[in-house]
């Protein structure tokens, strides 16, 4: 039996040192020319919500090793009477909204890029309590750096479907490129500056657990 190999098994020069050299040239220059908004960003997120201003969560990267994901605060800490953290719809602030509508609060994902930890384009990474529900090929968007952008982000973000996201990302796994890296960037640089395709209620998110878990009791 003949196995063929994934083309993440067979790394082109790009995948292997090409994107890298990409990540930093552009990570760096971006933090360069965004350092004002950044601080503009960072100071009015302070004002209106406090500290801290970053959002901090462990995320599975390369290889599923977890490492410390930074977004700008997007939603308040407001509890009930029982102490108990508000549903996310009801913290997410104005300015929160305002920040995800220009993905503004993505901002310090460069430092994750800078650092080796993330790449400008490539899977997003979600929550680590999702590993155990990902499908073999599922499994591959973990062959490379997660992105600040994908194809999956480019190609509806939040208004498509779990299994259609998930595909989208193993394909792109499969299909990693300098051109293609270029297009997407291309593409989300349109779809930021139009705003399109941004969903900020959070009510009628499914999270990919749920979504697996109840797939799993009705099966």
């Amino acid at each position: 039996m003949t196995i063929t190999a994934r083309s993440s098994d067979r790394p082109g020069p790009f995948a292997r040192w090409g994107k890298r050299c990409l990540d930093v040239a552009v990570s760096a220059g971006a933090l360069a020319v965004f350092a004002p908004v950044i601080a503009v960003v960072a100071a009015a997120v302070r004002v209106k919500m406090g500290a801290p201003v970053l959002f901090r969560q462990p995320r599975p990267g390369l290889g599923e090793q977890t490492f410390t994901i930074l977004k700008f605060r997007t939603m308040s800490d407001a509890c009930d009477a029982a102490g108990r953290p508000l549903p996310d719809a009801a913290r997410l602030t104005r300015l929160g909204v305002l920040l995800r509508k220009t993905s503004l609060d993505e901002l310090p994902q460069l430092v994750n890029v800078l650092r080796g930890e993330m790449s400008l384009v490539g899977p997003r990474p979600l929550s680590v309590r999702y590993l155990p529900y990902y499908s073999t090929r599922e499994q591959t968007r973990h062959d490379v750096r997660p992105g600040i952008t994908g194809l999956a982000q480019v190609s509806g973000r939040n208004e498509i479907e779990w299994d259609a996201r998930l595909e989208l990302d193993a394909t792109y796994v499969e299909t990693v490129s300098l051109l293609g890296d270029l297009r997407i960037l291309a593409r989300t640089v349109a779809r930021v500056a139009g705003s399109r395709d941004v969903r900020v209620d959070t009510t009628s998110m499914v999270s990919l657990h749920e979504e697996r878990a109840h797939r799993r009791r009705a099966a």
